[in-house]
């Protein structure tokens, strides 16, 4: 493997980014959309994310754009305000060579300097093994599996909800902004 280099995502990255979340959402069952969306929806996306502040990060190997991970809202009410939910793809070529681990640290040290406390997984489907080992990995707990919640491929889905403090998690109070 060459360098990998880990860098904040730009609009030029949109091309790259809806290929492989489109591949994802026709062959995997990390995403529970059945179409994927168009070139024009991801940017629209990405650019409410970043307007939020939220990190969103992608990876390249010798300037081929291979995964991307971020974080989001992990609900929209302000009681929430303090929580995130990580996303992290990798084109599958690369997959399995520690490129969605650097992506997730990455994510997780900037969420912590944003100053949220905690950070959700919801990882689509609990066959997903190396998705669940990345996050425990990375030091999430398994919280809850919502069993047979989803249904695609012909088959039903559950999710796994992993989740793992930031910063000093729940043990303090947060600052307001």
């Amino acid at each position: 493997m060459g360098d990998l280099l880990i860098r904040p995502v730009t609009l030029a990255d949109v091309g790259a980014i809806n290929r492989i979340y489109g591949h994802s959402v026709l062959t995997e069952t990390a995403s529970w959309e059945l179409v994927p969306p168009d070139e024009a929806e991801i940017r629209r996306r990405m650019t409410a994310l970043l307007d939020a502040g939220y990190p969103y990060f992608v990876a390249t190997l010798d300037d081929k754009l291979v995964g991307y991970s971020y974080a989001s809202s992990y609900r929209p009410r302000p009681g929430y305000r303090f929580v995130v939910e990580d996303s992290i793809y990798v084109d599958p070529a690369y997959q399995r060579q520690g490129i969605a681990r650097r992506l997730l640290s990455t994510v997780i040290d900037a969420c912590t300097a944003r100053g949220s406390r905690q950070m959700i997984a919801v990882i689509g489907d609990s066959a997903n093994h190396a998705s669940i080992a990345l996050h425990q990995h990375l030091g999430f707990n398994h919280t809850v599996c919502l069993p047979s919640i989803g249904f695609r491929f012909g088959r039903w889905l559950d999710s796994v909800m992993m989740q793992r403090a930031l910063s000093t998690g729940d043990t303090t109070l947060p600052e307001e902004p």
